[in-house]
């Protein structure tokens, strides 16, 4: 019988989720995507828009959007249209044993998830970054390209860690945070917003 999958979010990070699918030995991967101009996504095909999803009650579904908000709000609507939300992870990434990680968390090449860790749900992974021993990555957390998340740290909801960007050990970054490309946490973040820099400072808006 064919492992059955459709992704929503027809897109660059879109196709690597799904070269991620096909590894964990799924034959038939589609995508839904609101943009109708978009027939294929890689080698596979755009079948319909988000909301079709609850058609096709006997597949497993990904949101493979970066946004964390959209792919909080899109996981929640499958979960609530009671659809089967998988998490997928890439052969090559290393994970502990008694790492826990929720539904819909997409795991990518060379990554690590040392001992202890806890990924929530709707967390991305993403290609050759690191999460270290005793971490908390909450719900819809985006752990970007080779970035690295040092030992005992919390990262609260919908937080997105910038491609290269490392978080120093034993600290606690509340949600809503973006952390720039490059940036170096070195201390505890308690308010939400935009941080850059070595060491990372919140950036101001201008009036």
């Amino acid at each position: 019988m064919d492992k059955k999958i459709i992704l929503i979010g027809a897109s660059g990070h879109g196709k690597v989720v799904a070269d991620i699918a096909k590894k964990n030995g799924y034959t038939d991967i589609s995508f839904l995507d609101d943009d109708k101009q978009i027939e294929f996504c890689g080698a596979y095909p755009v079948i319909g828009k988000c909301s079709d999803a609850k058609k096709y009650k006997d597949y497993c579904f990904v949101v493979s959007i970066g946004n964390c908000s959209i792919r909080q709000k899109i996981q929640m609507q499958l979960e609530e249209n009671e659809l089967n939300v998988v998490s997928l992870f890439h052969p090559s990434a290393i994970i502990a044993d008694d790492v826990e990680i929720g539904r819909g968390t997409v795991v990518m090449a060379g990554a690590v998830i040392n001992s202890g860790a806890c990924i929530g749900n709707g967390c991305i992974v993403n290609t050759c970054s690191s999460v270290d021993h005793d971490c908390t990555l909450n719900d819809f957390v985006h752990v970007s390209v080779g970035a690295h998340i040092a030992g005992t740290v919390t990262i609260g909801e919908r937080t997105w860690i910038g491609a290269g960007a490392t978080v120093n050990n034993n600290l606690e970054i509340v949600g809503d945070c973006m952390i720039g490309s490059g940036a170096v946490v070195v201390s505890n973040i308690a308010e939400s917003g935009t941080y850059i820099g070595v060491p990372a400072k919140r950036l101001s808006l201008q009036k």
